[in-house]
C-alpha cells in the first residue's frame, strides 16, 4: 500500500460496493473495494497479484468483527 493514514466511522448504513474493471490493451485490469456512507467514500483499488493482500485484510475485518462482537457481549453481561 501507498502510504495513506485517514480515519472514518463505521455505521450501522455504512455500504460497499465491488467493481471489476476488465483489462485492456494498455491496463491489466483491477477491482474496485468501495467502502461508504453519507460524507465518505472510499476506494481500495486491487490490481492482480494482490489477492492474498484482500484476503488478509478481509481476515482482519473479521477479527476486528469478532471484537465488537465480544464487547457488545460484555456490555449486555453488565447490564444484568
Amino acid at each position: 500500500m501507498r502510504t495513506l493514514t485517514t480515519s472514518a466511522h463505521l455505521e450501522a448504513d455504512t455500504t460497499t460496493r465491488v467493481s471489476v474493471f476488465q483489462p485492456t490493451p494498455d491496463n491489466e485490469g483491477f477491482v474496485s473495494l468501495r467502502i461508504g456512507g453519507e460524507r465518505l467514500d472510499m476506494a481500495l483499488i486491487a490490481r492482480p497479484g494482490t489477492a492474498e493482500t484482500l484476503r488478509a485484510l478481509a481476515r482482519a475485518a473479521d477479527k476486528a468483527a469478532t471484537a465488537l462482537d465480544q464487547l457488545t457481549d460484555t456490555a449486555a453481561d453488565g447490564d444484568a
